[in-house]
């Protein structure tokens, strides 16, 4: 695809959303004080960290969350040079590291796999603090068939504690992804949370469709506003084809004086590093016209 085919097709998703972007209340006077980020889930799946960072820049993209298992290689595994090489080409590119995004759940009924996962958790804690970051993103991934819903959440709850309390112990905070198909349900991440009750671990606001009620999201945001310690968004280009209020989240998050990061996580890879980086533009202008911020 050639530069103008990208931009017309872009311009076209863009233009294809203008109802959202006009839809819910009109934000609140003064600047945000939250910023835009990038999940490199899957957006940036296949960019290396010098990939990632000259894309933020150029779009002015202000902090990344850096998603296991992709090409970028910030893993656990890396030694103390690699970790500390990471966090200086960051710094050096003015790109926040916020933290890391891992596939830890803990729903299974085996015991064993569940500390697996708290264990592997607790890894991520450690690099988190090795690179400066903020938090490690977790998620719940489902229930249990034949398992008592009420004792699935509150196992969940109760794994979220043990990271939470390793977490706390290195300076760093856990985030629950609103995540699973029974589980993002906000009455359940509820909770989820209320089981917790660890001061460390808090949610990772998603923007699912199931937020949504009578397309407003103010109910379900009521019930998890007290835990929201980071933020995801979706294509908000296009929307999934659905409506999702985000000029309302915005809003609402100016409400309970969020001073993070939205970040943004898309679900397709693009073609080459190029049209992602044009992309991210485009989203940091759509972004900015939400969000009550000028570009």
């Amino acid at each position: 695809m050639t530069t103008l085919d990208r931009r017309a097709a872009m311009a076209a998703g863009l233009a294809a959303v203008g109802g959202t972007a006009t839809a819910g209340p009109a934000p609140a006077p003064g600047p945000p004080k939250f910023g835009l980020g990038l999940v490199t889930y899957n957006l940036a799946a296949k960019w290396d960290l010098p990939t990632i960072l000259k894309a933020c820049r150029s779009a002015g993209i202000g902090a990344v969350e850096f998603r296991t298992t992709h090409a970028h290689g910030v893993e656990p595994t890396l030694d103390v040079a690699g970790r500390t090489a990471v966090r200086k080409q960051c710094a050096d590119e003015g790109v926040t590291i916020w933290g890391c995004g891992t596939v830890c759940e803990f729903h299974s009924p085996d015991p064993a796999v569940v500390q697996r996962n708290v264990e592997d958790c607790k890894r991520f804690a450690q690099l988190v603090r090795d690179l400066g970051g903020v938090g490690v993103k977790v998620r719940p991934n489902g229930l249990v068939k034949g398992v008592p819903v009420e004792k699935t959440l509150a196992q969940i709850g109760s794994a979220l504690r043990e990271c939470g309390k390793a977490a706390a112990n290195l300076g760093v905070e856990v985030w629950v992804e609103v995540h699973g198909l029974e589980t993002q349900k906000p009455a359940n991440m509820k909770a989820i949370m209320e089981a917790c009750g660890h001061p460390s671990v808090g949610i990772c606001w998603n923007s699912n469709g199931t937020d949504v009620a009578d397309r407003s999201i103010a109910g379900s945001f009521d019930l998890l506003k007290k835990w929201i310690k980071s933020c995801h968004i979706n294509e908000i280009y296009k929307d999934r084809g659905r409506v999702y209020p985000y000029r309302e989240l915005f809003t609402l998050l100016r409400g309970i004086g969020y001073d993070r990061w939205t970040l943004i996580e898309v679900g397709k890879t693009p073609p080459d590093a190029d049209s992602g980086t044009e992309l991210l533009r485009y989203y940091k202008a759509l972004w900015c016209e939400l969000a009550g911020v000028e570009n």
